[in-house]
């Protein structure tokens, strides 16, 4: 076995021991290896996403209560944007955070969510990395803001689908910080989801791309390969071999 694959193996075998609670190199050290769930709720309070995904649907919510009943076929937004989350999630994950920086004359074009999402992968225990920057959230907000204007009909469709939206954010927020903290699932679901994730991480970053799934748009778009036939990635915690 090379190191790559030994250092891969043993970084997985760490966490699914932390996952079971029976990893000793952390308390050892001093630190938490099984949280509770009210724990790292308490943590996820403490970093600045949640405030402003928050705000944002709180004002939604608010504005899609006082703008009126609307129609019965505002009901098929959000039941839309749940079907189509895992295939959003693979495409945001591939085109967005996976991207290399690229040379446009004199400039770089590296976004601060690349750029994020390369420091993520470096270090992916480091808890304030997993969320969405909050820079990025400052224009995130208008940009979703306008494109809901644009694509519907009427201010009530407007306002559900930014509800829709920032519900939706807030989930993957919550779930994607979930998958990198210390707190033990029971359920098998959220332990394929967890793998998924981890081999995302410590095996390949080029494949298993969902977040809040597994095996759906992976599977969809050929990215959900049996890991034993796949070759840990030299790049798997250093993006495009760049520096964060």
């Amino acid at each position: 076995m090379s190191p790559r694959e030994a250092h891969a193996t043993r970084r997985l075998a760490e966490d699914e021991a932390r996952l079971d609670g029976k990893y000793v190199g952390d308390r050892a050290a001093g630190r938490r290896t099984n949280q509770t769930l009210g724990e790292v709720f308490a943590e996820f309070w403490r970093h600045p996403s949640p405030y402003l995904l928050g705000t944002c649907l709180s004002a939604a919510l608010v504005g899609r209560v006082i703008s009126g009943p609307g129609s019965w076929w505002e009901l098929a937004i959000p039941l839309g944007l749940g079907a189509v989350l895992p295939v959003v999630e693979w495409l945001v994950h591939v085109f967005v955070l996976h991207w290399r920086p690229r040379r446009l004359g004199p400039l770089t074009l590296d976004p601060l969510l690349a750029r994020k999402h390369r420091a993520h992968h470096a270090d992916p225990r480091a808890i304030p990395l997993v969320f969405i920057p909050w820079r990025a959230q400052l224009w995130l907000a208008p940009a979703w803001t306008a494109l809901a204007w644009l694509v519907t009909p009427t201010t009530t469709s407007m306002l559900t689908l930014l509800v829709a939206i920032y519900a939706i954010t807030s989930a993957y927020e919550w779930t994607h910080y979930l998958l990198h903290s210390d707190y033990r699932p029971r359920s098998a679901s959220y332990r394929r989801i967890w793998r998924n994730h981890r081999l995302h991480h410590y095996k390949s970053e080029h494949y298993w791309f969902t977040v809040t799934s597994a095996g759906t748009a992976d599977r969809l778009f050929g990215t959900a390969p049996d890991p034993a036939t796949v070759p840990t990635s030299p790049t798997v915690q250093r993006l495009h071999d760049l520096a964060r």
